[in-house]
Formats: C-alpha cells, structure tokens, sequence
C-alpha cells in the first residue's frame, strides 16, 4: 500500500509531467535540429555532387566544340603553325579527359577525391536507384567513347593523329553531351526528393512540437497556475507590511517547496528591515558593520566586512573599518584597479580568489576567503569607497547574493557617511582647539602642518600601515592642546623660563589629556572611541627613551609609539625653527641633535627611519618654511 502511495505520488507530481513533458519536447526539438543539420550537410555535398555533374557537361561540350573549331580552320594550314596548333590541341584535350575521368570515376566508386572537392577528407555519395542506374549508363557511355578516341588517336601516344581524334570528338561528342546532362539530371531528382523528405519530416516534428506545448500548456494551468492563486492572500498581508508572516508548509510536493520559499523571502524581508532599524542606530562605522555581520549571517555566508575608502590623492584606497575573523596589516592600503573601477561603475562585482585579476584577490586568498563581494558606496567619501563583503567558501554568492548584498549597501552608504562625517567633525574641533593653542604663539608659523606631516611620514615608514600613518597626522596636532591652560606670561615669554615657569609649563601634557580625555569619555558614553591616539600623544611626547622626561617619567617601549613619533617630529621642526627665544638652527644641526639625543630623549629606531624619510621631510620644510 505504502508502494502504490509513493507510485501514485510520482505519478500525480506536476515536476514529473512538467519536466517529461519538456523532455520530450526538448527531445523532439533536438532530433529535429540533429535531423536538419545532418540533411543540410548532405545537401552542401549534394551542390558539390551537382557541381563536378556541371563541369563534365562543360568539359564534353568544349571537347566537341574545340575539334570542330580545329577541323573547320586548322585542316588547311600548313607548315610549322599546324603543328603547334595541333600539339596545344592534343594537351587540352588530354587534360579535359583526365578530369572527366577523376569526375566519374569517383561518381562510379561513390567517393570523390579530397583533391577535386578542395576538402580534407574524401566524400562520400549515396545514391538511389535511378542516379545508380544512369551512372551505370553514363560510365559505360564515358568508356566507350574514351575507347573511341583512342583508336582514332592511333597507336602511338607520342605521336597521335590529332586530325582524326578531332573528327571522331567532332562526330560523337554531342553521345557524351546527351549522357552527362542526363546523369545531372538524375542528380537533379534525386536531390529534390532529398528536399521534399526534409519538407515533410520538418512539418512532422512542428505538429509534434505543438501538441507537447499544448499538453505542457495545460498541465502548467492545473499545476502551476492555479496553485499560486493560493499564495495571493498571502503576498498581499507581506505587502501591507506583515513581514515575517509564514504561511503553512503544504505537503504536496512542488506547492510545498512554493511556500517553504514563501516563508523564506518574507523572513529575508523581515531581516533586512530590521537591519535597516539597528543599523541606523549605530554609535559609529565599527558597530555598524558588526549589526550588519551579525544579521545576515543568518542569510548568507558572510564571514569577514572591510570599509575601504579612497586616499586624499584619489591612487590608492586605504582600509576605513574592518569586521571579521581575518586581518591582515597588508590590508592597510590598495592600489588595485577594480576596486577604482567598482566605485566608476556604481555596480557591484564578485571577486574570486583564484583570479589573478588584482592584487586584492590574492591577499584574500592568502587569508582564507574563497569569495568577495565589492559593493560601491557613493557618499562616504568624495573619491569613492567600497564595502567589501568576504566568505571563506567556494561560491558563496550569485546573481542573488549580489542583489540582496547591494541593497544593503545603498542604505548602509547614507548611515556610514554620517558616522565617518561625525568622526571628522569632532576632531576638526579638538584641531580647532589646537590650532587655536598654536595662535597664541604666532611664532610658530606653519609648525603644527609640518610636524604632522613629519610625523605621518614616521609612522608609515615605520609600520607600513597607512591607517595608522593617516591616524598620526590626524591628532599629532593635538600634540601641545594642553597649552590652552597655560598663562600667557608663560606660554609667551619671549626669554627662558625659570623652575616655577618651567613647572607650569610642563603642566601642559596632562592638561592636553584631560581635554582629549573628557571628550573620550563623552564619546564613550555613545558607544564611540575617537580619541585614545590623541591622548597618548598630548600626554606623552615630552617623556624621553630614558625616563628623565615628563609627566610621568615612562621609560622605552612604555612610552607610545605615537608619543614617540611626534616627539622626534616635534622637535626637529622646533630646532629648525625661529621661536621667541632662539633663531632657527639649520638641518645637518638639528640632526646632529637628534642622533646625539638617540637613545636619551628619543627612541633609536624612530631617529634612524627619520634619517631614511629625510629626503621627503626636506622637500616639506622647504614648501613649508618658516616666514
């Protein structure tokens, strides 16, 4: 019983007819295509056949007209001319024979020659019984009238009686004229009977073709059709804004797999929309791509999220945020073409690592992604931006995939351009307050531009990390914000400073960190960190390698690798600088400063990548000298 309930089961499914049905048809209109190509090959032999068939006609109808011409003035010349005459003669007429006997000799044996036909190979002929019998006629015809030629030729092949061939081709030609066009002829009929047959078995298989439409027509009505009927009410609850409505999984089989994928769509409309809610209540670009992460893993395989954006100069792109279980610090900055023509485009693009189209798709390789989804974002940045979607399987987005992932990132694109913006806004103030420090000391000309500069310079020979480089120029400013607290009898003394002065001064550092601090602590309070690399600079580019600096007395590697950065940068330009209490040193003195102080105030390794950017660091304080 269980048996008949699974036999009837196959038999009653619509995929079953559906698909037998397309089978079937597909069968047919494969036979039919198989059928008219192979008898439209044929035919191009037959216009081959019928070809040769034509030039043996030309050949026998030149051979006669050729000996009468001879006959009718050769006959009376004389001397030398007649010999010449009758010697070119001789050789045409051997050569028309020599053809016509390679035609239909191969006619006879039913294969033609590679060499006659111009082709690789040989062809074949298959004729039918009226062609087989007038070929037997036509050889026989051919042979006799060759025998013909060679007795009036004479025995002597060096030597032929020209004159008599010529008369007996002159006399009997029009024998082998009459017996090729009727072997044409036969060609003729049977090749239109070859025509007629395709006629016929092609409206044959037209009348099969449409009748399994009709049939497939009305088995999709019953089986397709109607049952989506079902699913309308359904369709519209979704569309009035019931997402995540589901409907009950019907047993049969292929309405069953309509509603499964029913269900799925409206819980993939459910999540999108509850991303677009959570998304946009994300605190900075970090939580927003952790919010997407987090919801369409449920969706998709989406194991790693890169924000890249476009450098200042527009040549390279540089990595923004990053989200995932792989990183690496080659990901810092990319001058990769796609990524230049993904942002052009406006279009998404899938990248496989196993194209070596660009030097992106073999880093993710080597970090494990299979898959990456370059997904264009207009407004995060004037010279374009990227959100870069990774899996670490084979395949793991489509057409689909592309789709869903982009309409992610058109909403994704508004929310990260206001994080970004919000991030730029507040530390354009905390530059604003620094730059208002340096105010209070005109002296100091364009040196926050320089040492920033200087500073970034630094921190990317030194990392190779042209995110944290761009991090460094970014606070290094901030450097001396503390000073804002300091009395303007001290700040703008224009000799020494005695210990009481020195002591407020040295006051700055901590001052500058708790500015930047409360602002952190702000920021923390809405889920953001923007300024923990200012901190560490304001508070500790006056500590020195040894510990005799200041606030805090930090010593070595203790002291932040950015504090460190700026405090060469910082002083460099303070040497090679005019200040109120000095004239400006020149460079070969400030280095020779710096090396002496290598391994005391500074840090060794930052003083010998110094000396190694010093072409570039000359180039900026001369553009940017001190006036």
């Amino acid at each position: 019983m269980k048996a008949n309930a699974v036999q009837m089961g196959w038999g009653a499914s619509i995929r079953v007819w559906v698909f037998g049905s397309l089978l079937a048809l597909c069968a047919g209109i494969a036979g039919a295509i198989a059928f008219i190509q192979y008898e439209l090959n044929l035919r191009k032999h037959d216009y081959q056949i019928l070809n040769l068939a034509g030039q043996m006609r030309v050949l026998a109808v030149e051979m006669q007209r050729q000996s009468s011409e001879l006959l009718a003035g050769g006959g009376v010349n004389l001397g030398g001319a007649l010999d010449r005459e009758l010697s070119l003669f001789d050789r045409d007429i051997a050569d028309k024979v020599e053809l016509y006997d390679l035609i239909i000799s191969g006619f006879h044996v039913r294969e033609l020659p590679a060499e006659l036909i111009g082709s690789d190979e040989p062809l074949r002929c298959n004729w039918d019984h009226k062609s087989t019998s007038q070929l037997d006629v036509s050889v026989a015809a051919w042979r006799g009238f060759r025998d013909g030629m060679a007795r009036a030729a004479g025995d002597d092949p060096s030597r032929p009686n020209s004159l008599k061939m010529a008369a007996y081709l002159a006399a009997n030609g029009h024998q082998l004229v009459e017996s090729t066009e009727n072997l044409a002829k036969a060609f003729q009929s049977m090749m239109e009977g070859k025509l007629l047959l395709i006629r016929v078995s092609v409206m044959a298989m037209a009348a099969g073709v449409v009748m399994a439409s009709l049939g497939l027509a009305f088995l999709l009505q019953r089986g397709v059709l109607r049952p989506l009927d079902m699913t309308v009410a359904a369709f519209r609850r979704v569309a009035a804004g019931d997402l995540g409505f589901q409907v009950p999984v019907a047993h049969t089989r292929e309405i069953g797999g309509m509603t499964r994928a029913f269900n799925n769509l409206s819980s993939r409309l459910q999540g999108l929309f509850r991303l677009t809610e959570r998304i946009s209540q994300g605190a900075d670009a970090d939580q927003t791509l952790a919010f997407i992460h987090e919801e369409f893993s449920h969706f998709l395989s989406v194991d790693f999220l890169a924000l890249l954006v476009a450098a200042p100069d527009r040549s390279r792109f540089v990595v923004e945020r990053v989200h995932g279980k792989v990183f690496s610090e080659q990901l810092g900055q990319l001058s990769d073409p796609v990524l230049s023509a993904v942002c052009h485009s406006g279009q998404p693009r899938l990248l496989s690592m196993c194209n070596d189209e660009c030097g992106l798709a073999a880093l993710l390789g080597q970090l494990g992604l299979r898959t990456a989804l370059l997904l264009p974002l207009s407004s995060v940045r004037d010279g374009g931006a990227v959100l870069l979607v990774g899996s670490d399987h084979d395949k793991a987005y489509g057409l689909d995939e592309k789709r869903f992932l982009h309409s992610i990132a058109a909403h994704v694109d508004s929310v990260l351009s206001r994080t970004l913006v919000m991030d730029s806004l507040i530390v354009a103030a905390v530059e604003g307050l620094a730059k208002l420090a340096e105010s209070r000391d005109p002296e100091t000309g364009n040196h926050l531009v320089r040492m920033s500069l200087y500073s970034a310079l630094l921190a990317e020979e030194m990392t190779g990390d042209p995110h944290y480089a761009r991090d460094i120029h970014r606070f290094a400013p901030m450097h001396d914000i503390g000073k804002v607290g300091i009395a303007d009898s001290v700040l703008l003394k224009p000799g020494r400073l005695d210990d009481d002065e020195r002591r407020e001064m040295c006051r700055h550092p901590l001052i500058g960190g708790e500015v930047l601090r409360l602002s952190e602590e702000r920021m923390a309070e809405e889920g953001r960190s923007v300024f923990r690399l200012g901190i560490e600079i304001a508070e500790a580019h006056h500590e020195k390698w040894d510990g005799s600096g200041y606030p805090r007395g930090l010593t070595g590697t203790d002291i932040p690798l950015s504090a460190r950065i700026v405090a060469v940068a910082d002083v460099f330009d303070a040497l090679t600088s005019k200040r109120p209490y000095k004239e400006a040193w020149s460079v070969d003195r400030a280095l020779e400063t710096l090396r002496q102080d290598a391994g005391t105030h500074f840090d060794p390794d930052v003083v010998a990548a110094f000396e190694r950017i010093l072409p570039k660091v000359l180039d900026i304080h001369s553009r940017l000298a001190h006036h």
